[in-house]
């Protein structure tokens, strides 16, 4: 009640206050993952302003949980809802976030919007689902008008590939069909940058040091999607596998180990004890770019890790144990899955371990190449390059006056 009181008596009022302040061009926001931690395109994009020395010349600003959090650069670091958090959302010109926003917070008309987003869409999603089962969702048609409306805010949506870019249209009404001055950047992803510019053994090895990771055995990266109808509460959801971690660690701890990592909406306390040396877990907090280049194989699942990993050409499995009731009821899918990934499905873990105690890439070599060709020609390592020139045209650009010239030239 006394949040509800403070949030509605003074905080909104003093928000509201702050958008009559003029906007700041030099002020840039981030965030990513709704403040749950410092990773994906907007940290991958931040860095490279920071490698260019562009945090010197600019405010930046980062809104996150953990304010501890350690960030290179010249940064402000806050909290979501807080006062300053409001002042800075007002002011900012430029607002670069990869998840949605709270429903409260309107954009300037005077500001930008870039919408970085966080993944190749395998599973449909936004406007395009039939039916939701999201925690604490009510109704598909709730569900879509909130997807509608917050997207409505965005000005540039980032895409991964020219296969994206088609599906944010209707996914999302993301399209000059419904505003002229919508733009969607089919740049590639800043956060797989790192991919191509670090996937050095020097690089990797001192990462291994950093988190931890062994060097004597090879490394296997487990990380699944999240399960729409498996939750603890409103984005909040459990860690659904039915992996036997027993019979992994049987079968395979000699030559491997096994990283696990968890989806940012998943949260867990799960006692991994009877698994050390041989299960390493990695939640939210750790940005996955560093986990595809230290690990030797990916395992997931229906989840857009298989799109970025598959930039670094190395063996891929997919544990879809419910890929029937996932793709007929749970979501369904833009693809054929079952055709298109280029590794072996198993539907158990006794399925999986033979697949990788066995797997030939000759098998999947010409699959693999037309995955990327499909969905990687844009990752070329410098996508965050493209972007922070887009931004800094931006700064200075009169958005009111620009946007009344595309509406005025579309028509």
């Amino acid at each position: 009640m006394i949040k509800n009181f403070i949030k509605k008596y003074l905080i909104l009022p003093g928000y509201a206050f702050f958008r009559k302040l003029p906007a700041n061009n030099d002020l840039i926001i981030f965030e990513s993952n709704m403040g749950r931690n410092y990773s994906g395109n907007p940290r991958h994009i931040y860095e490279e302003m920071v490698k260019q020395g562009l945090d010197k010349k600019l405010k930046c600003v980062w809104i996150l949980e953990d304010v501890n959090t350690e960030i290179p650069g010249n940064t402000l670091k806050i909290k979501r809802s807080r006062i300053k958090y409001y002042y800075y959302m007002a002011r900012a010109k430029i607002w670069v976030f990869d998840t949605r926003d709270p429903p409260h917070i309107q954009k300037r008309e005077q500001c930008y919007y870039i919408q970085t987003w966080h993944g190749t869409p395998l599973k449909k999603l936004g406007l395009d689902m039939d039916d939701v089962f999201m925690a604490g969702r009510e109704d598909i048609e709730t569900y879509k008008r909130n997807i509608y409306q917050d997207s409505r805010k965005w000005d540039f949506l980032l895409s991964q590939n020219e296969f994206s870019t088609e599906i944010f249209k209707s996914a999302f009404a993301f399209s000059k069909k419904f505003s002229p001055c919508k733009e969607i950047w089919t740049y590639g992803y800043p956060r797989n940058d790192i991919l191509v510019n670090s996937n050095n053994k020097k690089y990797i090895n001192k990462l291994k040091d950093d988190l931890g990771i062994p060097k004597n055995k090879k490394v296997l990266l487990y990380a699944p999607t999240w399960r729409d109808n498996e939750f603890h509460r409103r984005s909040i959801y459990k860690f659904a596998t039915a992996m036997d971690f027993d019979l992994l660690k049987e079968k395979l701890s000699k030559d491997y180990i096994i990283i696990v990592k968890y989806h940012y909406l998943v949260m867990e306390n799960i006692d991994w004890s009877d698994y050390k040396d041989f299960v390493y877990i990695f939640g939210a907090g750790q940005d996955i770019a560093d986990l595809y280049l230290v690990s030797d194989m990916l395992i997931t699942d229906y989840s857009s890790v298989m799109f970025d990993y598959s930039i670094l050409n190395r063996p891929m499995f997919f544990f879809m144990y419910d890929l029937e009731s996932y793709r007929d009821k749970l979501r369904g899918f833009y693809s054929n899955v079952v055709e298109e990934i280029p590794g072996p499905i198993s539907k158990t873990t006794e399925e999986l371990i033979n697949d990788i105690k066995q797997y030939d890439p000759s098998l999947y070599k010409d699959k693999y190449n037309a995955f990327q060709d499909k969905y990687n020609k844009k990752d070329d390592g410098k996508s965050s390059e493209r972007i922070i020139r887009r931004i800094l045209e931006l700064r200075n650009t009169d958005k009111v006056a620009a946007q009344k010239q595309l509406e005025k030239e579309y028509n």
